[in-house]
């Protein structure tokens, strides 16, 4: 069946602009030697450009099949060991992750022409982190951890509602309440391509390489 919104989507796709929006320069020869520290100096500029929710990225896993599964997450941390994230290890990406710990990662700032991929093996925290990592964070997120079940078939909206009112009533009453599944997790980079679109399309790419304990740095064709 074909709507009215299905009529006017070309249109209103190929109207869309790009960077909108004055984008700044990057100079790969003046970068780090390592990815991270060009990934915090990345980070506090996309916060200073106002870009929304700069901490979202998206986790791309493989399941048991081998087919690629992709969704977006918070990061939860950024340092030595690697990029954290979190989630309930009885989910379908914690499934995939216990079958394949392969993962990569993607930010997109589009208010700076921005993006970053990062990609490598993927560690389970300790559960002590894991618990500590849930308790950091706020009474809706504890709530919603409470709720469980992630990635199952739902029956019904008022299910949900129930669970959630439960769980938001506990989470209030209890705010060190165990949830066992909760697991952070941390992918520990082997590659990290750093990417700074241009207004005439001569995007720089840079990308780390992991060999040993060193990092080979390398531009890309865009």
């Amino acid at each position: 069946m074909t709507t009215d919104a299905s009529h006017r989507f070309p249109a209103l796709l190929h109207a869309q602009r790009v960077w909108d929006v004055e984008l700044p320069g990057f100079d790969p020869e003046a970068a780090p030697a390592a990815p991270l520290p060009l990934f915090h100096a990345w980070f506090a500029d996309a916060v200073a450009a106002g870009q929304t929710e700069p901490h979202t990225m998206s986790l791309a896993t493989v399941d048991e099949e081998g087919l690629p599964d992709v969704r977006t997450v918070m990061l939860h941390g950024a340092d030595g060991r690697g990029w954290h994230f979190a989630t309930h290890a009885t989910s379908a990406k914690g499934r995939q992750l216990a079958a394949r710990p392969q993962a990569a990662l993607g930010f997109y700032w589009p208010a700076l022409g921005r993006q970053v991929r990062v990609r490598g093996p993927v560690a389970v925290c300790s559960p002590a982190e894991s618990a500590a990592d849930l308790h950091a964070r706020s009474t809706g997120a504890l709530a919603s951890a409470l709720v469980g079940r992630q990635s199952e078939v739902l029956g019904s909206v008022a299910e949900l509602e129930r669970a959630s009112d439960a769980a938001w009533e506990r989470a209030g009453a209890e705010p060190d309440a165990e949830v066992a599944s909760w697991t952070r997790y941390v992918v520990e980079p082997r590659e990290a391509e750093f990417f700074q679109g241009d207004a005439r399309l001569r995007h720089v790419r840079l990308r780390y390489r992991a060999e040993g304990a060193a990092w080979i740095r390398e531009l890309l064709w865009p």
